[in-house]
């Protein structure tokens, strides 16, 4: 039976062709001969227990400009009913609209297999679930307080301040152990966001890189290396770092190990986690990045390994 797979994404026309995670999974669905259907999550409904998508059949392929044809009008879909597998795949901010999708997901998981777990996703916010594992990280401080985040830089020097939700390095800041600004950037951290903040220890070799791990039902499948741009801290891709191949070091081996049982029990199928220096510092579980580097470099096909790992987890179920 042809699987049919539902996509809740951003905008498929506004994506990096060359980088997208999430159409290199479409891509290996398709392959597999799986039937796609692309939403917005502004396109989900619940009426009388049922949960619904407005929701366009489409193909995907890899030309700029040209990687989607729509076969068809949208058309409401029974997330329960029509389709076997949903992936979650729009990126954060992980607001209350992001809550409210996984809460409206979870509703379905009876029927329906949902990538990442919904509720876990919510349980699971990237810069919070780390805090479960301390000894694996940099000294971390959650706070809205600037005498705590004051006394924090204090014994550590300096700092790196950044939102508890946010994505692709937006808003993260390097503060020095004698920069006045810190109270300032408090300030203005409590007027944009209501939630508190996240301050870590500054690791200097972030400037040899930030490894990105990709985890598929908790077992490791790739890496890559990302070094930040000349006069940057920020090595994330999407704010201009630069990706190199890499393996893994025992002590990211170890982080792993420690980590994956969890994320495979939690329905976390596909994780990508952040390692500076060895410390680890998110561990991504929204809609996590890096296969298209990682299987350039690697000459892997990591999509496989996802979807391998989707159809056992529906062969379970049947």
């Amino acid at each position: 039976m042809t699987m049919r797979v539902a996509v809740q994404m951003d905008r498929i026309e506004t994506i990096n062709v060359a980088g997208d995670s999430s159409l290199a999974l479409m891509q290996e669905a398709q392959a597999r001969g799986a039937s796609l259907f692309h939403y917005l999550a502004d396109d989900l409904s619940a009426e009388n227990g049922r949960v619904r998508a407005l929701a366009r059949p489409l193909t995907v392929g890899s030309q700029p400009g040209a990687h989607f044809e729509w076969l068809g009008p949208p058309r409401s879909i029974d997330l329960a009913d029509d389709v076997d597998v949903v992936l979650m795949r729009q990126d954060p901010p992980f607001d209350m609209g992001y809550i409210t999708a996984t809460h409206l997901l979870e509703q379905v998981q009876h029927a329906t297999l949902v990538v990442n777990d919904p509720a876990q996703v919510r349980n699971a916010p990237e810069k919070l679930f780390v805090l479960r594992f301390p000894d694996l990280m940099p000294p971390t401080l959650v706070t809205k307080s600037l005498a705590e985040a004051m006394d924090f830089r204090a014994r550590h020097g300096a700092i790196v301040v950044k939102p508890l939700y946010g994505n692709a390095g937006t808003a993260v800041f390097l503060i020095d152990k004698n920069d006045g600004n810190l109270p300032a950037l408090v300030e203005l951290f409590g007027s944009v966001w209501r939630e508190p903040f996240m301050v870590q220890a500054f690791l200097p070799d972030v400037a040899l890189g930030d490894k990105r791990i990709v985890l598929v039902d908790g077992q490791p499948a790739g890496a890559i290396n990302r070094l930040p741009k000349q006069g940057e801290i920020r090595s994330n891709l999407a704010a201009g770092g630069s990706a190199q191949p890499t393996g893994l070091t025992p002590r990211e081996q170890e982080i792993c190990a420690r980590i994956g049982p969890e994320l495979k029990q939690r329905g976390l199928i596909f994780v990508g986690i952040d390692v500076i220096a060895g410390c680890l510092t998110e561990i991504n579980v929204t809609s996590p990045t890096g296969l298209r580097a990682i299987d350039r470099f690697n000459g892997t096909n990591t999509p496989a390994v996802i979807w391998d790992a989707i159809t056992t987890r529906l062969s379970a179920r049947a």
